[in-house]
C-alpha cells in the first residue's frame, strides 16, 4: 500500500556507525538520525505529517487541531505543516504549570503563527479531550476540522515508521550489514507500531525494543498492539504480539521530567558524537542502549541500531 503523502521529509535519513561510542562500549552501535529528517527542526513526526497533513488536504480541510504536551516536538512541526500549507492551526499544550516565558519549541510555535491553548494537567487523557472540545468547537464555527491525536499516532500515522524499516532493510542489503536490535524511545505509540509493521512487511529479523518515556510496559504494550493491529490490514498482514518489546525502566519520576542516566547519555553522545540528544525522549532511549551495553544485555558481536527520533530542540528550554 502507498498512501498520499507530502514528502517534506528529507528521506532517507543518514545511518552510520557510532565509532566512539562502540569503542567506549565495546559493542557495535549504529545511529539512523530521524532527528535530520529536515523540516522545522526534524523530528520523527515529520514522517507521520507528510501522511496526516496529506489526508487533510485531500479532504479539504482548512484547519488542524493538535495536542501534546507544552514542548511537544509534534506540536511544533504541526504548527510549521500548517503554516506552509496555509492552513489554521490550534494546539492544545499540556504540563503541570503554564509556562511564564516561551521557549524552544513553544517560541516556535508562536512564531509560526498557531492558536495555544495550555491546559495545567500532566494528564494526557484530560489534554485529548480538551482538544476534541476545541475542535467540537470550530466546527460549530464552520471549520472543517482535521483533529490529530497525541504524536500523530493514529492509522495514517504509522505509516511513516513502516516506511522507515523499509529505509532500515535497504541500508542492510546496500551495506551487507545485519541490525540484530533497534532501539528507540515510544510515548504515543506510532512510531512503534510502525517498525513493528514493517517488521514483518520487509521480513526483518531482528528484535525491536521500544523505551517507554511516559507509562508502564503493559500501557504502552496495548496501545502498540491496538494501533498496529489497526494499520496492519492496510498491508494485509496481522501482528504478532511477540515482536512488541516495550521497557518501562528508564522513565524515571514521569514524562518530561529529567533523569541523571539521560543526561550522562546526552553528554556521552555530544562528546563522542557531536550528536545533541534531549531529555525527555531520545536521551532516555540513550540512557537505556548504555546500561545494556554495559551490563552485557546484548551478545558479544550484535549490531544494535540506535534510532534517533529528534527533540533536542528541548535543550534550549
Amino acid at each position: 500500500m502507498k498512501a498520499l503523502s507530502l514528502n517534506y521529509s528529507i528521506l532517507p535519513t543518514p545511518l552510520h556507525k557510532l565509532e566512539n561510542l562502540s569503542s567506549l562500549l565495546n559493542m557495535n552501535i549504529y545511529c539512523k538520525r530521524d532527528d535530520l529528517t529536515g523540516f522545522a527542526f526534524g523530528g520523527n513526526k515529520t514522517r507521520k505529517l507528510d501522511y496526516l497533513i496529506a489526508e487533510a488536504k485531500l479532504k479539504d480541510m482548512n484547519t488542524l487541531v493538535a495536542v501534546g504536551g507544552f514542548q511537544s516536538n509534534f506540536c511544533r512541526l504541526a504548527a510549521a505543516y500548517g503554516a506552509k500549507e496555509n492552513i489554521e492551526v490550534h494546539l492544545i499544550l499540556g504540563g503541570k504549570k503554564k509556562p511564564l516565558k516561551l521557549t524552544a519549541n513553544l517560541m516556535l510555535d508562536k512564531m509560526l503563527g498557531a492558536k495555544i491553548f495550555f491546559v495545567e494537567s500532566e494528564n494526557w487523557n484530560l489534554w485529548e479531550k480538551t482538544a476534541l472540545k476545541k475542535a467540537n468547537e470550530l466546527k460549530r464555527k464552520g471549520k472543517k476540522v482535521y483533529w490529530m491525536p497525541i504524536g500523530g499516532s493514529n492509522s495514517t500515522g504509522v505509516l511513516g515508521y513502516v516506511d522507515c524499516m523499509k529505509e532500515i532493510k535497504d541500508y542492510e542489503i546496500n551495506k551487507k550489514i545485519c541490525f540484530d536490535y533497534i532501539i528507540h524511545a515510544t510515548a504515543s505509540a506510532g512510531t512503534q507500531s510502525g517498525l513493528i509493521i514493517g517488521k514483518q512487511l520487509y521480513k526483518w529479523s531482528g528484535t525491536i525494543i521500544g523505551i517507554a518515556v511516559t507509562k508502564n510496559t503493559n500501557q504502552l504494550f496495548d496501545e502498540v498492539w491496538n494501533l498496529s493491529t489497526q494499520t496492519a490490514p492496510k498491508f494485509n498482514l496481522s501482528v504478532n504480539p511477540f515482536h512488541i518489546k516495550v521497557d518501562s525502566n528508564f522513565i524515571g519520576k514521569g514524562y518530561a521530567h529529567n533523569t541523571t542516566a539521560a543526561k550522562e547519555a546526552i553528554k556521552l553522545f555530544l562528546k563522542y558524537e557531536g550528536i545533541p540528544l534531549d531529555n525527555v525522549y531520545s536521551g532516555k532511549a540513550a540512557s537505556a542502549l548504555i546500561h545494556y551495553a554495559r551490563n552485557n544485555f546484548f551478545p558479544p558481536g550484535k549490531n544494535i541500531l540506535f534510532l534517533h527520533t529528534g527533540g533536542s530542540t528541548h535543550l534550549f528550554r
